[in-house]
Parts: structure tokens; sequence; C-alpha cells
């Protein structure tokens, strides 16, 4: 089944590629699963079952396996994300300071609940139970970027950026 995808899309065939190469500089490692998913994912933007089984057939790692770490991190995921991560941590700190009003408001705002992607692609929206940021409270990330000391009011402003 991949192999007649990767003859019709060029792209996958780089991307399958990629994923080769990847799993072959890790498979020999003892406990490398992890970073061939981060690897896959990287390179795939989630991790659908084709991808999956083929990490199985390549590491001969079984797949319950697989599908069960993918499963158990939030950091992976299994359904298409969006171009941006919107994570809203909701950690003691963040929590009692707020975070909650940014979690409702986001959600009104971008139209769609905690684990969805908007309609649109541009935002994953997520909640992090601590996101290490406990002195610039409530606070939240896009991307890799971490937005301190954040209400309702500056959620716009920020959301503009992207």
């Amino acid at each position: 089944m991949i192999q007649n995808a990767l003859k019709e899309n060029p792209k996958a065939a780089y991307q399958y590629e990629r994923l080769g190469n990847a799993v072959d500089f890790y498979k020999d490692k003892e406990g490398s699963l992890i970073q061939i998913l981060h690897a896959a994912q990287d390179i795939f933007g989630w991790l659908p079952l084709e991808v999956q089984v083929y990490i199985s057939e390549k590491t001969g790692v079984p797949l319950a396996d697989v599908t069960g770490v993918v499963s158990f991190y939030s950091f992976f995921s299994d359904k298409p994300r969006g171009e941006h991560t919107i994570r809203v941590c909701l950690g003691t700190a963040c929590y009692v300071r707020g975070g909650k009003k940014i979690v409702e408001f986001l959600h009104e705002r971008l139209g769609c609940g905690l684990g969805c992607t908007t309609a649109d692609g541009k935002f994953t929206f997520e909640v992090a139970r601590c996101i290490g940021a406990c002195g610039l409270a409530p606070a939240m990330m896009i991307d890799d970027r971490v937005y301190k000391q954040v209400n309702v009011n500056k959620l716009e402003k920020i959301l503009s950026e992207y």
C-alpha cells in the first residue's frame, strides 16, 4: 500500500526516505522508539497509522507498542495538527491567576475545543499541566514562544502575530 502511494507522490517518498534514515540511525539503540517517533512527527507533522505501521515494520517493535506510546504521550499526535500549537498552562499558579479564563476565551475565539485544530488549520489548541513558567503566571505558549502574565485583553494582540 505504501509503495504504490510513494510512486505517485514524490513528497511522501521523500518523507518516508527521511524517516527510513532516522529509523536506521536509531533502531539499534536501546529505547529509541521515542526518538524515532519525534523524527517522524517532525517529518510528517503528525503520526498517521500508516507511519506507525511503517515504524513498527522497520524496527520490529509491535504495532501495539508503537500506538501505545503515541497515545500515551501528549506531545505526539495521531491527528493532523495546525500550523501553530497553542498551549495554555493550567498548572496551579497559572490556574489560580486566570488560566481557566484564557482557555474559555480561546475556546470561543478559535471555535474549537481542547485537542482540536481550527477549521483553517492555523492553530491546534491544547493545555499543559505546567510549562515551567510559574513566576510568569498565567502563561501560555505558541509553538516554542512563552507569553507571560496573559489575560483575555492581551490575547487578540498575541493571536494577530500569527
